[in-house]
């Protein structure tokens, strides 16, 4: 990756974030998650722009969004039609992607994906006014965790571009084990603190390794809603504060910790 870097110190480091994003249908519900989305959006800097790194778009090799206008996908059934109907109209920017392609060659453009809802379901709320240019950034398959850990950290220099990097995804995600109400398994709950902790405690290893966690098998039998935070640890500098938002288990077996740094 090319080291120079142009002269940025009119803006400021941006934050980054990994957000537990939970059901669709909190693009449109007033509850708990939505208002802390929301108080969240009004206490960040304006981002120049803003980078997710959703759940809900796998692929071969690692892409990212570059087209002006990014479509709203509505990338899921059995919601209701108001759902389908919503629309995050967000620009995107097609000169920040080939900015990203030019530090990183690997990075290959797209033209036809969009936004998913582990992006708008929660930038909706953060930045209502959808005038913010919005990227999305692929998970690639057939990376392992270490290696999207340190694509987490070779997306560093974007936090000085005024970029808001977002993870998005969640740190329990069984939909096999749902309870469609208000509550959680033991394990669940269990897991999610277990998490908590070892990010409190810097403990990346231990979380880049989550498969030896106990009963990680049933609190992320598919990776691809945990994989976000490790994008957001390998963006994590020494001396950035930690805090954490959102931090309930809910429906079961979905973990709805959310985590800023800076």
């Amino acid at each position: 990756m090319n080291s120079a870097k142009p002269d940025n110190r009119n803006l400021p480091r941006m934050p980054a974030l990994f957000i537990g994003h939970g059901s669709p249908m909190n693009a449109l519900e007033d509850n708990e998650f939505s208002r802390a989305w929301a108080g969240l959006g009004q206490s960040l800097p304006r981002p120049q722009a803003i980078l997710a790194v959703s759940a809900h778009w796998q692929t071969q090799g690692t892409w990212i969004t570059a087209m002006p206008q990014p479509r709203t996908i509505h990338d899921f059934y059995g919601f209701p039609q108001a759902l389908f109907d919503f629309v995050y109209p967000a620009p995107g920017s097609p000169a920040l992607a080939a900015k990203i392609q030019a530090e990183m060659p690997f990075i290959q453009l797209d033209q036809e994906w969009g936004l998913d809802h582990g992006s708008w379901s929660i930038l909706c709320h953060m930045f209502p006014n959808a005038d913010i240019p919005v990227l999305q950034l692929s998970l690639d398959s057939n990376k392992s965790p270490e290696e999207h850990y340190q694509l987490g950290k070779a997306l560093r220099w974007l936090r000085d571009e005024g970029v808001l990097i977002v993870g998005s995804g969640n740190i329990v995600h069984n939909l096999q084990a749902a309870i469609w109400r208000d509550t959680a398994h033991d394990w669940a709950v269990a897991f999610a603190e277990r998490v908590k902790r070892l990010i409190a405690d810097g403990d990346h290893r231990a979380l880049i390794k989550y498969c030896e966690l106990s009963d990680a098998t049933l609190a992320i039998p598919t990776d691809e809603h945990f994989l976000p935070l490790l994008y957001l640890l390998g963006l994590q500098d020494e001396g950035d504060k930690l805090s954490f938002l959102t931090d309930k288990t809910t429906l079961g077996a979905i973990g709805m910790l959310s985590v800023q740094l800076g």
